[in-house]
């Protein structure tokens, strides 16, 4: 997945390690071994008397106070002494302490002791300023920066006004201590975080979940959570200005990959019309696992809105999202204001995108098509098409011109009622290389895989185009959200029962008009009679079916989606009711149930077999003693019954007896699989009670 954090952050000068006189980190340079350690540091013109090397202790004690003071002054800001002096711990360099001289008087080391914590706190606080002001730490360092450094600012002027005082001869070490307390605690705490934030090398987020936990912790000192929380407040500024582009234009603008939201540039919406896998609209934006906690509970809802608002920049749509001053997301507090922006930004981009693709993409025509066409709603182009193709969908399928399907398919539409559609253009066709199981067992999201087993996907010796034609649909951007090719195969796997049921009713209908043929002659009792009921159970068995998938699965569950559809709120739920509708067809059409599926293959192909052989049956115990005017051949639906005698056949009756058992056979087993899975799937009791009842007449 790519990260923004990937781009290369702007250097700092060089001079900020090479001249570190001028960012405070001089301490931690090596001083010249020329040098006494105990007695080098910075002093006023007051204390720089050849006689300062001496050891503080041969001062008076009025005297070293002086000394000490101007000592502590320097301390406060991080700067050494004459007689302070800055020590590593264990060679760490983020922890640094003040010592001072061994001979002070006890009194002024133990006040000068006290001070140390708040010279040492601004230390660490400095450093880190200096260290979290660098490009490549990222915004939210920036601005938590900036905050503490306009905090540092208050705090050197208090130490100015400290030595202002100190000057006139009015500051004691003890009124120093007095004056000092106030920031210790603020200081502590924030020093606290900082090295909290510098072990652990924070950054974006990460920062401003310590601040905010850190705030949180500190409920019983009104004065350091007041100060944590405006830091909070400042650090998270640059971040809600990220967020605020997010929610009211869509667009990420995080240079060093800081925000909560990442994208995945790889992933194109031309996928979605592709790909049956595509993760276009749960990968192309997603969360990541680090989120600021006091957006963890929008979290969701900030992703949608800013997706939401990438799709109709991508259909050229103008967003015009009204941001007045009380919009702003510059800001947040215990009043939750910025919850009632992110909320209302939801909403309208919610309702924009909605309205676009309802009304300008005309998201329920282009469904209503699809259920015309790959659901078999508009029949009559079908009919059409499957008397002029049929010649060409009986070939094998590596031997089928999918353009000559194609271009029959275009007369047959130009030539019904759906030449009336002006969606039918948007029709093109396909031949699939795999039998309907066989590709339902490669759809792995699905999940019947693991109940197909490998005897099952056993392939006919030859496959022809009737088994594997199937109708595929052109969708544009942004409807290929809604109609993926996901959701197209899906459509393309209920259009091939539908059709291969809908081609076997035919064969079935063509052998009962053969059948019909023959009525003139008294056939009572012989095999050709007992044929005719054969047949007319099996044109009763795949209408049940086909009434079934129409009228108790397909038609109920549309309506049901459809007025979902006009109540739903935003484009997820298009989608997922959308999703639910073929996963509920599919199971009901029986296509997510491998074993009844099969069940249902082996009646039609017994159907199937039945009917390619009645032209055979009949012509084998019919006689025409008087062959009528035209081809002897052919019978007629009205030839009398004069012309005709019929003779026994062993192979006939024997077949027609073969074809009654399997069929019966076949049917009657369905009852246990019907009966057993009835309390897991409530709709087989409605497939039970149409099609069981073909084998009890």
């Amino acid at each position: 997945m790519e990260s923004n954090s990937s781009v290369i952050a702007p250097t700092t000068p060089r001079w900020n390690s090479d001249r570190p006189f001028l960012t405070g980190r001089f301490h931690q340079e090596t001083k010249a071994s020329s040098l006494n350690s105990e007695t080098k540091g910075f002093s006023m013109d007051f204390f720089s008397s050849p006689e300062v090397e001496k050891a503080i202790g041969c001062y008076h004690a009025s005297v070293q106070e002086l000394i000490v003071i101007d000592d502590l002054l320097s301390a406060l800001v991080g700067i050494e002494g004459r007689y302070t002096s800055i020590r590593r711990i264990d060679g760490k360099e983020a922890k640094l302490t003040f010592q001072v001289d061994a001979s002070m008087d006890l009194a002024l080391q133990e006040l000068a002791k006290r001070i140390f914590p708040l010279c040492e706190s601004y230390l660490l606080i400095d450093q880190f300023v200096e260290s979290r002001s660098q490009f490549k730490k990222g915004l939210v360092n920036h601005a938590f920066a900036a905050a503490v450094r306009a905090l540092l600012l208050d705090y050197q002027a208090m130490v100015a006004q400290l030595e202002h005082q100190f000057r006139l001869g009015r500051l004691s070490m003890q009124g120093l201590w007095f004056y000092c307390q106030p920031m210790m605690g603020s200081m502590k705490a924030l020093s606290s975080v900082i090295q909290k934030a510098s072990s652990n090398d924070y950054a974006g987020v990460d920062v401003l979940n310590l601040l905010q936990s850190q705030a949180k912790a500190m409920a019983g000192d009104h004065v350091v959570r007041s100060l944590l929380e405006k830091m909070s407040h400042c650090a998270s500024s640059a971040y809600l200005v990220m967020l605020e582009r997010w929610v009211y234009e869509g667009v990420i603008d995080d240079p060093y990959g800081e925000f909560f939201i990442a994208e995945n540039r790889s992933l194109q919406k031309e996928s979605l019309t592709l790909d049956y896998d595509a993760k276009y609209w749960r990968q192309r934006y997603s969360l990541k696992n680090s989120i600021p906690s006091f957006l963890a509970d929008v979290a969701g809802t900030i992703l949608t809105t800013g997706k939401y608002l990438n799709v109709m920049r991508e259909c050229g749509h103008n967003v015009q999202v009204r941001v007045s001053e009380n919009s702003k997301l510059q800001n947040f507090g215990s009043n939750h204001h910025y919850l009632e922006c992110i909320k209302t930004a939801y909403d309208f981009a919610s309702g924009e995108l909605l309205t676009l693709i309802r009304e300008k993409y005309d998201l329920m025509g282009k469904l209503r098509s699809i259920k015309h066409y790959l659901l078999l709603d508009q029949g009559d182009f079908l009919v059409h098409f499957m008397d002029i193709a049929r010649e060409e969908l009986i070939k094998k399928t590596e031997e089928i011109s999918v353009e000559k399907l194609q271009s029959l398919l275009d007369l047959a539409l130009r030539s019904t009622a759906a030449a009336a559609d002006p969606c039918h253009e948007d029709l093109t066709c396909c031949v699939e290389r795999s039998t309907l199981l066989k590709r339902l067992s490669m759809l792995k999201d699905l999940e019947i895989s693991k109940a197909i087993s490998d005897i099952d996907l056993e392939e006919p010796a030859s496959i022809t185009g009737l088994e594997t034609f199937s109708l595929s649909y052109k969708v544009q951007w942004p409807l290929s959200l809604v109609i993926s090719r996901n959701a197209l195969t899906k459509y393309q796997l209920i259009f091939r029962f539908l059709f291969h049921c809908k081609h076997v009713s035919s064969q079935l209908c063509g052998a009962w008009q053969v059948h019909q043929g023959v009525r003139a002659a008294n056939l009572k009792g012989t095999s050709i009679s007992r044929s005719s009921l054969l047949c007319r159970s099996m044109l009763k068995f795949i209408n049940s079916l086909l009434h079934y998938l129409t009228f108790e699965v397909l038609e109920p569950n549309w309506h049901v989606m459809n007025n979902r559809l006009q109540s739903a709120k935003s484009i997820d739920e298009v989608i997922q009711y959308h999703d639910l509708f073929l996963e509920k067809c599919l199971r009901e059409c029986m296509l997510l149930l491998p074993e009844l599926l099969k069940k249902m293959e082996k009646l039609k192909l017994i159907c199937l077999q039945y009917a390619a052989a009645t032209q055979w049956l009949i012509s084998s115990s019919i006689e025409i003693v008087e062959p009528q005017s035209g081809s002897g051949k052919e019978l007629k639906c009205r030839t009398s019954s004069k012309a005709l005698k019929f003779t026994k056949n062993a192979s006939v009756t024997d077949s027609i007896l073969k074809f009654e058992k399997e069929f019966n056979a076949e049917l009657q087993s369905l009852g246990p699989i019907l009966s057993s899975r009835s309390q897991a799937e409530p709709f087989l009791t409605h497939l039970a009670q149409w099609i069981l009842g073909v084998g009890n007449e």
